[in-house]
């Protein structure tokens, strides 16, 4: 399978290693350490020499019961480090980790390669269009609820028919809106209990 970043096809025939660069105080990857500057670039830096061939930057944790982050502190939070990590590093794929549609614009305009949603549109009825309109990869991740209230629904009959439904009717609502290059993330941990993540 190949995608398309900014004119580069990316072949994922083979495994990618994607680097995490979370930029929220409450992250539950690496807690949100990486606060300044020199302490992102240095991060980005040693994820790149050691084999990334994606940075995800990430301005809204997601994690079970995250605090909710207004769109605009979202923005203003990722946007900038968006375009340091290209100013320095102008070579880097980078991923955008949101679930809104305007956020996911400002930073591929501002040099994003993917925009990588965990809620595979469903928190915003305007992200599928923008990222058509866009043309740029998509990663859709199920999840049922909100990162604020997805561990109360983690009630399934078949958890692995539903999600294979579930994707089914995500990727046809992006074909509809002409996203070429989809990626799909099963999403383990959200809205899943730890047997469930075993079972997918």
């Amino acid at each position: 399978m190949l995608i398309n970043c900014k004119g580069a096809l990316k072949d994922l025939s083979q495994p990618k290693i994607m680097g995490i660069l979370n930029v929220t105080p409450d992250s539950f990857f690496d807690g949100g350490k990486y606060r300044d500057e020199a302490q992102l670039l240095t991060q980005a830096e040693k994820m790149l020499s050691e084999g990334a061939d994606f940075i995800d930057i990430g301005a809204y944790s997601s994690k079970p019961n995250a605090e909710f982050v207004p769109e605009q502190e979202e923005q203003d939070r990722i946007v900038p480090i968006v375009e340091l990590v290209l100013k320095h590093f102008p070579d880097t794929l980078i991923s955008v980790d949101t679930f809104r549609a305007e956020v996911a614009k400002a930073c591929v305009e501002s040099g994003a390669a993917i925009v990588n949603d965990i809620s595979a549109g469903m928190l915003d009825d305007k992200m599928l269009e923008t990222v058509g309109k866009l043309n740029v990869p998509y990663i859709m991740m199920h999840m049922r609820g909100t990162p604020q209230t997805m561990v109360k629904l983690t009630q399934y009959d078949d958890i692995v028919k539903e999600m294979l439904f579930y994707f089914a009717a995500r990727i046809a609502a992006a074909r509809s809106f002409g996203i070429n290059d989809i990626i799909i993330d099963p999403g383990f941990g959200f809205a899943k209990t730890l047997e469930q993540n075993y079972e997918v």
